[in-house]
């Protein structure tokens, strides 16, 4: 369950973000919430195989955590894509050991998330990652 400190945990120890749905498209909130962790020293990881683009925010995009992994080691997985759609984005953060799943605004899977803190990671669903950032800061 997310609590205030799980979430002060993430935002203190993690600096390696996989966002999961980055597009290329500046107007999207992906973008704009990768962008801003960018600018503000995290190491943005693009994971989206229908991106059609070979960098975004001038970093490799990858079509999976599990080749993104083989390349950087990623600390927090934070996600952009329909509540569907968690299921096998935390079975692959469960795989690659990240420490965190974060599940953006308007996105929730009680199963998914639940199999996560199983697995020993911190989990916070339905929130901004840029929002609490700034919160914080």
């Amino acid at each position: 369950m997310q609590t205030q400190p799980v979430i002060d945990d993430i935002l203190a120890n993690c600096r390696t973000v996989a966002v999961v749905g980055l597009s290329p498209k500046t107007h999207r909130d992906s973008h704009e919430v990768a962008h801003y962790m960018q600018s503000h020293g995290w190491r943005i990881v693009p994971v989206n195989p229908a991106a059609g683009a070979e960098t975004i925010l001038g970093e490799k995009v990858y079509p999976d955590l599990l080749e993104a992994a083989k390349h950087v080691r990623i600390d927090l997985v934070d996600v952009f894509r329909n509540s569907a759609d968690v299921p096998p984005v935390v079975d692959q953060a469960i795989v690659i050991g990240a420490k965190a799943v974060w599940l953006q605004l308007g996105i929730e899977h009680p199963e998914a998330t639940a199999k996560a803190e199983k697995a020993g990671l911190q989990v916070v669903q339905n929130r901004c990652l840029l929002v609490e950032h700034q919160r914080m800061s």
